[in-house]
């Protein structure tokens, strides 16, 4: 089973989920108007459903931190989830 990875960030104003699909210039994203809460395990899972996906079978969020300038360790910190997912019918999209 071949997967994609999707990935969930804020940049300040609202939080967007996003799959990544190398080699095209549009990818499926989902937007929440918001900064607070984070979109839940279970938002999230309906708006991979809306886009078309699902979560990969043992699939679990992950988080890691970036930052603005990686050169300025005072500059916002960024957080991204990220998790496989494949298409709603099994497969790849």
């Amino acid at each position: 089973m071949r997967t994609l990875t999707a990935q969930m960030s804020s940049d300040g104003i609202a939080w967007r989920l996003y799959v990544v699909l190398y080699g095209e210039t549009e990818w499926p994203t989902f937007r929440w108007e918001r900064t607070r809460p984070v979109p839940t395990v279970a938002e999230r899972r309906r708006a991979l459903a809306a886009l078309g996906y699902e979560l990969a079978p043992g699939a679990v969020w992950s988080w890691t931190e970036d930052s603005r300038d990686p050169d300025d360790d005072a500059s916002p910190v960024l957080l991204i989830a990220a998790a496989a997912v494949r298409d709603r019918d099994g497969g790849a999209a």
